[in-house]
């Protein structure tokens, strides 16, 4: 089974004036983003706005997504839902359009059990064949529940196809428990994107990055260098990484990376209501401070 690794960017999704998904736009994005150097892609999660979008439309984004892809890079399309019908639906539809696997956040927003979390996602994980991948995701900070390491344990030893998990909490320690999870060889992306390096040093096989949807460059030069065995310039490039990071709000308003891929030419549209767009003065300080990251980094970056 396929595996998330090295850069897997969290995709955002392209509304146009009318407040519709743009599928050209879609498409532009999946190639710049392939043109690039990113390993894996990963539409329609938090980055992707994904619960502002109903079902059909993320059906549609889905399928857009993966024929655009061509089978160039990996494509785990992400299908957790407000509701277990939704999640299951669009992790079928995952399958057959010909994803190579889906993540799926746990239940927001309303607390749940771990006995409960864990239910969840046997019934998604059980709902496609054995070996289509699954990845857990917990964001705790945003879903209002948290995924244990134990329960982890228990959903991968019940579910053969549940290989990996997204975390997107810079909580280390936890990391390293979800790393013991099945003997050490459950494979873990770090969705915290100012930690990509720390999270490889440890033993995570990548990061699942929004902010490389606007700026993919030095997180794959990072994960080169790793690879390399240079870790100077590893270091030196998640010192640049983080600062394109807290320039773009590190993912807490997705207005900022819209803004930030208009900037360097390519349109993905505006937010959807009732989320709003920069203002004139936030997008004149933005494209400020993106024009001096760029000329301070371009050195490191692309002769990476």
């Amino acid at each position: 089974m396929k595996h998330l690794y090295g850069v897997t960017t969290a995709m955002v999704t392209p509304f146009g004036e009318d407040g519709q998904v743009d599928h050209d736009w879609m498409r532009d994005l999946t190639e710049f983003l392939i043109s690039k150097g990113v390993h894996c892609l990963y539409p329609l999660g938090t980055t992707g706005e994904m619960l502002r979008l109903s079902v059909q439309e993320r059906k549609k984004v889905a399928e857009t997504v993966v024929k655009a892809a061509a089978n160039r890079v990996t494509v785990f399309i992400h299908v957790g839902a407000m509701n277990q019908e939704d999640t299951i639906e669009l992790a079928r539809h995952a399958h057959e359009i010909g994803a190579d696997g889906v993540g799926v956040v746990t239940p927001v927003f309303f607390g749940a059990s771990d006995k409960e979390l864990e239910e969840y996602f046997v019934a998604v994980a059980s709902s496609v064949p054995a070996d289509f991948p699954v990845y857990l995701y917990n964001i705790p900070q945003c879903a209002a529940n948290d995924l244990k390491s134990d329960v982890v344990q228990r959903i991968a030893s019940r579910c053969k196809n549940v290989i990996g998990i997204k975390y997107s909490y810079p909580d280390m320690l936890r990391t390293n428990e979800y790393l013991a999870v099945n003997q050490g060889t459950f494979s873990v992306s770090h969705g915290t994107d100012r930690l990509f390096l720390a999270g490889l040093a440890m033993g995570c096989e990548g990061t699942v990055s929004g902010v490389s949807c606007v700026y993919p460059e030095p997180f794959v030069a990072l994960y080169q260098a790793f690879q390399e065995n240079d870790l100077q310039k590893a270091r030196e490039l998640q010192r640049i990484a983080i600062q394109y990071c807290e320039t773009l709000k590190n993912g807490s308003n997705m207005a900022y990376f819209k803004a930030a891929l208009r900037m360097r030419g390519i349109e993905v549209g505006r937010m959807r209501e009732p989320q709003l767009d920069l203002s004139a003065e936030e997008k004149a300080a933005l494209q400020a401070r993106l024009h001096q990251l760029d000329e301070a980094s371009k050195e490191v970056v692309y002769q990476s």
